[in-house]
């Protein structure tokens, strides 16, 4: 039987531009599929008719709806990453750019996003690649408040970690439920409290190194 890792890995890597569209075109009618059966009766025939190719074709690149699914969270994560948001000169500016920019990756399809978080097999390669991405993050903006007049936190490691973990939890459990509070509400809301934190934390100024 074959090993989880290699249970959820991509069977083909395109290596032509033919087959890099046709790629795409499974991984978009997965999302549709998903996003409308549900994981259970998104089967990989209903994507293989989606995407409008042979379930043969369909498995030459992913053996099994798992590994699909897996293949879109990874996309997920890395079309978080778009870059240095933290230029800005002003503390609630940059605070905004960050929320902003999390509920933007977090709102085109919340139904695809609950999908994806609750559903998605929990592989090697999956949580090498969040804890990658968290730690990036964080470094980044570590680097952020420590060097920014307005914040005032004594220890900017666990700020930065704060901040990284708020955002994110917070966002996502915001746009895979949505309730009555709009995403406006909810950035306004979340950056004033970010802010206030940052710049009237307590402690000593020991963990600014």
């Amino acid at each position: 039987m074959p090993s989880d890792k290699h249970r959820l890995e991509p069977r083909r890597r395109p290596a032509q531009v033919r087959a890099e569209l046709t790629r795409g075109r499974i991984l978009a009618a997965a999302a549709h599929i998903f996003a409308e059966y549900g994981y259970a009766a998104g089967t990989t025939n209903r994507i293989a008719e989606r995407a409008r190719v042979s379930i043969g074709s369909l498995y030459q690149y992913f053996p099994n709806k798992d590994a699909i699914l897996l293949e879109l969270l990874l996309q997920h994560i890395d079309d978080g990453d778009t870059g240095d948001p933290l230029a800005l000169a002003g503390l609630e500016d940059t605070v905004r750019a960050i929320v902003r920019r999390a509920i933007d990756n977090h709102r085109a399809d919340p139904q695809l996003l609950r999908i994806m978080i609750v559903e998605a097999p929990r592989s090697p390669d999956l949580v090498e690649k969040v804890l990658r991405y968290e730690e990036a993050r964080v470094a980044q903006i570590r680097a952020f408040l420590a060097r920014h007049p307005q914040v005032k936190v004594g220890d900017v490691d666990a700020a930065a970690r704060l901040v990284v973990s708020t955002v994110e939890l917070v966002t996502h459990k915001m746009m895979a439920t949505p309730e009555d509070l709009s995403p406006q509400r909810y950035e306004n809301e979340l950056v004033a409290m970010l802010t206030r934190y940052l710049s009237g934390g307590g402690g000593d100024d020991d963990g600014r190194r």
